[in-house]
């Protein structure tokens, strides 16, 4: 069998493997992987990535040599976060090393790895083969253990000094074979077979099948029961690794129900350092439960390790009823980090049901961590997806209908039946309907507008997610909005932490109610949408303003008249609630010179280039203008002196480093900011003029703000 005839087969490599839950791997002394079994599917992308692959040599590829080195097994943690033995092994066939590991053993290794496949470097991985197969074990003791196994399987092909690497003779390899710890059993996938071990349901080590005991009819048989129980959790568990989180959730719930005819059970995942339930069974189907306990409490940590409960009782002010519930509630951790928890409400009176239930919330916690980051990783491209699909819709947008079409793309977005669209009149004080979709009658006549729900979330500049309205402090909806569900979503739409508006859904598609992942989703299309929003708003302005165009012809951004009016209102607001803001001034040096040389035409081109540059740098929130000619200005809204100082100097090195036709081309800005003494409109735009004239009178191309003009601080 080649290389492999002797360290042991593949048989028994695959079956310490698999029992394991870890990899395998053969490395010979040319650095090439002679035989791997049950690898890590983040090595499989990894390692033959061209960008990655010098990154994993620097680890498994040298495995053997250190290993060799030092003549006794190396642990190391790679590059990806993931801990491996390697185990140094002499054969007549030469030196070899078998890493044994490429498993996450510790949970923040894990969390780094799935923020790089959301939105890091590894992002260009597809997440249905990256996260195919990941290995995640609840300590570095299972390693160790395993390398022990690995080694008496090797006998003395081990090598334990680098003085005793000669070359020993070739030995039968009957012995190696003949002891594994277990036979393959590929059709168990291996998180059955530890599950089973831990919670002492233990299988016939030759046979995967539970060993048949006679029936004993007079009297029930232990044996036959324990061989059920087996059956069914290896049926379960077969289920449960092919799943995804929610359905896991749910299949966790419905076998414990089954198996010990519990009637009333909640599962509890950690949102925020807090207990919140997100699925229900039995009695408790639809049923919001709170829990004055957070993720933390260090009870939650030490009944898990005692493999107990941890028991609370019915919270009331009077004394306690004879008949009143004991919630018992099972941490399910890795590590110390309490991921989520089973709570029944059913009375367990056996010990021993306790610490079974206690040791299956143990052990399917690494493969529920994986589900659900891994389904973490399918939602970030799944709301990746929805952006960019938002992002082109919005651009296909007709001027004439835009807030209807705005409202229905997002309604599409949310699989909402029915959505309303409200912004904030500044003039009346108060939320006006631009949009409603799938409304059955229109607003009645004097009814306030957001009344119930849209002001409270405007005012907040918070969104809200209610799964059933029914069960909150809300007034019910009239009767003749003839609503499908009682969930809705209400989110406000801002501009850089400004409330400008609120957007609402109701009446999901798919019939279930609105979660934290519609609103995840909502808020990962907000900014786009309140650009939008923002613009349009401006334009409906701008008709106003006699009806002027706010927009420069050659430039592409807004004109002198709409920045001053906008000026006037971001200074009102600014003085009205404290808000920081600043405004800059911005001139093309030597712009005149730069005519004379090569033309109008040309200096129309190095103007639109700047206006690109500027608009290119600046922040969404942020107002760039053509002031005139070949000045410029920004309105900088919530902005500090400093940061406009830094978004000024961004602005300028930008500049002089663009490719324009026919030589370098620079700029000198002034900026001012609001203060006590300066705020207001006009002040702003003399003070950023004043400190314009003095950048330029300091040798131009550089940034002066004007508070700082009298302390010499911009020298």
């Amino acid at each position: 069998m080649g290389v492999l005839s002797e360290i042991p087969d593949k048989n028994v490599l695959d079956s310490l493997a698999n029992e394991s839950g870890l990899a395998i791997a053969i490395l010979q002394e040319e650095k090439r992987e002679a035989y791997v079994s049950n690898n890590n599917s983040i090595c499989r992308n990894l390692n033959p990535s061209n960008e990655f692959s010098p990154a994993c040599a620097e680890f498994c590829g040298r495995a053997l040599e250190k290993a060799a080195e030092a003549g006794q097994v190396i642990g190391f943690e790679c590059h990806a976060g993931l801990e491996c033995r390697a185990v140094p092994v002499r054969d007549r066939n030469g030196m070899m090393v078998a890493i044994v590991g490429r498993a996450f053993v510790k949970v923040e290794n894990y969390r780094k790895a799935t923020a790089r496949a959301i939105s890091g470097d590894w992002s260009k991985f597809p997440p249905s083969t990256f996260f195919e197969n990941i290995l995640l074990v609840a300590s570095a003791e299972i390693l160790g253990k395993t390398v022990e196994r690995f080694k008496n399987l090797v006998g003395d092909k081990l090598v334990t000094s680098v003085e005793t690497e000669s070359k020993k003779p070739a030995k039968s390899t009957q012995r190696s074979e003949a002891r594994p710890a277990t036979k393959p059993t590929e059709d168990v996938p291996n998180i059955v077979e530890r599950f089973n071990r831990e919670i002492g349901l233990e299988l016939d080590a030759v046979n995967p099948e539970p060993k048949p005991k006679p029936v004993v009819p007079a009297k029930r048989n232990p044996s036959a029961k324990r061989a059920a129980e087996t059956s069914a959790w290896r049926s379960f568990f077969g289920s449960l690794v092919k799943s995804d989180y929610p359905k896991a959730v749910d299949s966790i719930l419905e076998f414990l129900s089954r198996q010990y005819g519990f009637a009333a059970l909640i599962w509890l995942d950690n949102k925020d350092d807090r207990l919140e339930n997100t699925a229900t069974l039995g009695e408790m189907k639809n049923r919001k439960v709170r829990l004055g306990l957070s993720a933390n409490d260090p009870r939650l940590i030490e009944v898990a390790q005692a493999e107990m409960p941890l028991e609370l009782g019915e919270r009331s002010k009077t004394p306690p009823k004879k008949d009143a519930r004991t919630m018992n509630l099972f941490p399910i951790c890795v590590e110390e980090n309490v991921l989520a928890a089973i709570a029944i409400l059913d009375e367990i009176r056996d010990t021993a049901t306790k610490k079974q239930i206690s040791r299956i919330c143990r052990s399917i916690a690494p493969q529920l961590e994986l589900l659900r980051l891994r389904g973490k990783v399918e939602q970030g491209g799944t709301i990746s997806r929805a952006v960019r699909s938002f992002s082109e819709s919005l651009k296909r947008i007709d001027a004439e209908d835009f807030w209807l079409n705005v409202t229905q793309i997002a309604a599409e977005m949310l699989r909402a039946e029915r959505a309303s669209l409200m912004i904030f009149d500044e003039k009346k004080g108060e939320l006006e309907v631009k949009a409603l979709i799938g409304a059955k009658n229109d607003p009645a006549i004097g009814e306030e507008t957001g009344g119930r729900v849209a002001q409270i979330v405007f005012a907040k500049n918070e969104a809200v997610a209610v799964s059933d309205v029914s069960k909150t402090g809300l007034s019910p909806a009239p009767p003749e909005r003839l609503y499908k569900t009682n969930s809705f979503l209400s989110c406000p739409i801002s501009i850089s932490g400004r409330a400008i508006g609120v957007m609402n859904f109701t009446d999901r598609a798919c019939g279930n109610a609105f979660d934290r992942d519609s609103l995840e989703l909502f808020q990962a299309i907000a900014p786009q949408l309140a650009i939008a929003i923002d613009r349009a708003t401006l334009k409906d302005r701008a008709g106003e303003f006699e009806q002027l165009s706010v927009t420069d012809a050659l430039t592409g951004l807004l004109n002198r008249r709409y920045i001053e009016e906008r000026l006037l209102e971001e200074v009102k607001r600014s003085n009205r609630h404290g808000f920081p803001m600043s405004f800059m001034m911005l001139d093309v040096d030597d712009f005149k010179s730069y005519n004379d040389s090569f033309g109008h035409p040309a200096g129309d081109v190095a103007l639109k280039i700047v206006g690109y540059v500027i608009r290119e740098t600046l922040r969404a929130a942020d107002v760039a203008a053509r002031f005139g000619g070949e000045e410029f200005c920004i309105l900088l809204p919530q902005t500090t002196s400093d940061e406009a100082a830094a978004i000024a100097e961004r602005i300028r090195i930008n500049i002089e480093h663009a490719d324009f036709p026919h030589r370098r081309v620079t700029m000198s800005i002034g900026i001012a900011s609001c203060s006590a003494e300066l705020c207001v409109s006009g002040d702003l735009i003399s003070a950023a003029d004043k400190a314009l004239y003095e950048a330029k009178r300091k040798g131009r191309n550089r940034v002066i703000s004007f508070e700082n003009l009298k302390t010499g601080r911009n020298d």
